[in-house]
């Protein structure tokens, strides 16, 4: 978790440079949106609970991204690695359509 000061000052610069949005992890979401309701919170590491973390080092399940307010969630090697990428797609599809 950033430091909250840095990260205002990270989504401070981004509004001033006219970001449309950011990249933040899902527990930094509410902060992100506190300082720029308009920007669209883009959210990486997102992947199914028991999903292998890798390099991941605050992971989020599609629920908890969606909960937390993210706009777009950024799925990788939860579908691209599986060993059965369609099936491993729909799951996570159907996830999304459950935390709706």
């Amino acid at each position: 978790h950033a430091p909250r000061h840095v990260l205002a000052e990270r989504v401070e610069a981004a509004l001033m440079a006219g970001c449309g949005g950011v990249v933040c992890a899902a527990s930094d979401v509410a902060d992100v949106k506190a300082i720029g309701p308009d920007l669209i919170a883009v959210t990486p590491g997102v992947r199914p609970a028991g999903d292998a973390l890798h390099d991941q080092g605050r992971p989020a399940t599609p629920a908890e991204a969606l909960a937390a307010g993210a706009d777009l969630l950024v799925v990788g090697r939860a579908v691209t690695a599986a060993a059965d990428p369609v099936a491993a797609a729909a799951r996570l599809v159907e996830s999304l359509e459950a935390a709706r």
